[in-house]
């Protein structure tokens, strides 16, 4: 049986769309958590394995959102409209597909060394997905929950803001301190595939937001 079908089945008509979210937001954790792992290491191999594994959560993620696009339009009762939870998934997707460039730009790339500016905007991009986590499973009641929302929310503008500082402060790094020009593009565009990551995970919690505020009066 499908995914979705199954969801619907364990959590009932009126609030199927809370374990899809929270089933696309334990892909990002995970994806996140793979590219964190590939930036610990120079080990080809290890890339490889890694890679896969955001890889497959991507996949799963389309299937997921492809599945969840079948169902959404059929008649159900949900305390957050079809167009809001449509844009939900979808920005979730998109930032799982950042994830997932991320890790390519490191395997198409192959630097020779992985930079501690790198290492912290994984970091980065693993905790807005933490953020974004928690964020799915208040959904349940937005109303009720909405401090909480926006604390999470703000805590993952917070960390964009705090990577944006990070990734300008690399490209600096890299074009004072690299002398060869094939080797500042490179680490300058997998630099540029985190950061648009961080980006993502921002854009979903600014929608998510935007959304609430419709069903908090």
């Amino acid at each position: 049986m499908k995914l979705v079908k199954v969801i619907r089945r364990l959590f009932g008509p009126k609030q199927h769309y809370i374990p899809v979210f929270i089933q696309q937001s334990t892909y990002l954790q995970q994806a996140s958590e793979a590219l964190c792992r590939m930036t610990e290491t120079t080990d080809e191999a290890q890339w490889m394995l890694h890679e896969k594994e955001v890889k497959a959560c991507e996949i799963q993620g389309d299937a997921l959102l492809t599945e969840f696009h079948e169902q959404l339009y059929e008649s159900i009762m949900a305390s957050i409209r079809r167009g809001d939870m449509q844009t939900i998934a979808m920005s979730m997707d998109d930032f799982l597909d950042h994830i997932n460039d991320s890790a390519k730009s490191i395997r198409l790339y192959r630097p020779c060394r992985i930079d501690p500016q790198i290492k912290d905007l994984a970091q980065y991009i693993a905790a807005e997905a933490d953020a974004l986590r928690k964020v799915m499973e208040m959904l349940t009641d937005p109303r009720r929950n909405y401090a909480q929302i926006v604390l999470q929310c703000e805590r993952i503008t917070e960390l964009e803001h705090a990577s944006d500082d990070v990734f300008a402060e690399y490209i600096g790094h890299i074009f004072t301190n690299e002398e060869n020009a094939i080797e500042v593009m490179k680490y300058k565009n997998i630099a540029e595939s985190f950061e648009a990551a961080t980006d993502a995970a921002k854009s979903v919690s600014d929608i998510v937001r935007k959304v609430i505020l419709r069903y908090i009066d």
